[in-house]
């Protein structure tokens, strides 16, 4: 299967499993819901307190490593992360593959007080209402599936509803894109979307050409304190880990290594 394929397969799937949702609660009602709900937190003032900052993604599937991950409990997983010092919360919503849901990200979010970042592939208005119903403060847009006028209009609901989008790039052209937006926040992922394939260089290849007000986040690839300080030192003000994490033996202790990285000397704050 070539990856344009399996991409817009994931699409398909992605828009046929909103359908079924919106079946059940029309689109008007959400909508509605959407508006009348808990304040979001303020993602950027999160990942912005000092040194790098560390988002930690709770996921239920390692698709590339063909392995899933046994959670007792979602909330526990959540309350360990923000005691290992996580500045943000990211939850894999996504069905098909990670066999994530809106009902874990919920239950992340009601356990803490971090910002909780909904981890799937956005395509529909329908998603980004729904994702915040469910506490979503961050809504990832991935910038390689969106025509621009679709990616605008997308990125302007977001933040209307006083949540941030996340614009994720995987070229210098996507990232042209995402800034003439008016993004305030770019995660550079390293992992394409449909294979294994994994280029951590990319980050230092768009970095330069980004706004100094741009926030810019490393996504994928990173696996040690030095991926940490590495990315840092190319320009991250924030990291997200979310796989070695998971299949770590003690998560809490993993993700308290990364947020400890986080704070080295060599990984000054820009804010």
């Amino acid at each position: 299967m070539t990856v344009s394929l399996a991409i817009h397969n994931i699409v398909a799937g992605v828009l046929e499993d909103v359908a079924k949702r919106e079946a059940v609660i029309p689109f008007a009602e959400i909508k509605a819901r959407s508006r009348d709900t808990a304040p979001t937190r303020d993602a950027v003032a999160a990942l912005s307190r000092s040194g790098c900052g560390v988002a930690v993604e709770i996921k239920r599937a390692l698709p590339h490593r063909g392995a899933t991950v046994d959670i007792e409990s979602i909330a526990a997983l959540a309350r360990d992360f923000e005691g290992a010092g996580a500045h943000l919360v990211a939850c894999q919503t996504e069905k098909l593959r990670f066999h994530g849901s809106l009902a874990d990200m919920q239950e992340a979010r009601e356990a803490v007080d971090l910002p909780m970042m909904c981890r799937d592939i956005i395509v529909d208005p329908y998603q980004i209402h729904e994702a915040r119903c469910y506490g979503a403060d961050v809504v990832p847009l991935q910038v390689e599936l969106l025509e621009q006028a679709r990616f605008e209009s997308l990125t302007d609901r977001i933040e209307s509803l006083g949540m941030t989008a996340l614009a994720e790039v995987r070229t210098p052209e996507e990232a042209d894109r995402a800034m003439s937006a008016g993004v305030r926040v770019i995660g550079v992922n390293a992992w394409s979307i449909a294979s294994d394939i994994l280029n951590r260089e990319i980050f230092a290849e768009i970095v330069p050409g980004l706004p100094q007000e741009i926030m810019r986040i490393a996504l994928g690839g990173v696996r040690s304190a030095g991926d940490v300080i590495k990315y840092a030192s190319a320009g991250a003000d924030a990291v997200l880990v979310g796989e070695t994490i998971m299949s770590a033996e003690d998560p809490r202790q993993a993700a308290r290594g990364f947020v400890a990285a986080g704070q080295h000397p060599a990984c000054p704050s820009r804010w």
